[in-house]
């Protein structure tokens, strides 16, 4: 089956994500909440779960599970975006003007997973 060119972006973004959770693993594990545990496995795990849920938009069997999947693990990263909010150490260097725009652009992201639900 044939989807929109942007649906393809979509996968294309998310497997790249993933990737970098191998890649970069520093980078996630700097932003990882100290309140849950084993944060190289809760990198890993979500590298894996960008990489397998934007492959798993290409199929039309996989395409709404993937989707209800981005949808939770996007849900699921707010915990860490407003965990980043809490200091200038969670923060990890970044501006706070950026990590409040974070969190309208999640939104952004979960509507446009939604919008492609059952009707391609």
């Amino acid at each position: 089956m044939t989807y929109p060119w942007h649906l393809y972006l979509m996968s294309l973004v998310y497997i790249l994500a993933g990737i970098m959770h191998f890649i970069k693993p520093n980078v996630y594990l700097r932003i990882m909440p100290r309140y849950l545990p084993k944060p190289k496995l809760l990198v890993t795990l979500s590298g894996f779960a960008e990489i397998f849920l934007g492959l798993g938009l290409w199929f039309s069997v996989t395409k709404d599970i993937s989707l209800y999947g981005i949808i939770g693990m996007l849900l699921t990263f707010l915990l860490v975006h407003f965990y980043m909010l809490k200091g200038e150490k969670e923060a990890a260097g970044i501006p706070r003007w950026i990590l409040i725009l974070r969190i309208p652009l999640q939104f952004v992201l979960i509507y446009w997973a939604y919008s492609y639900l059952g009707d391609i």
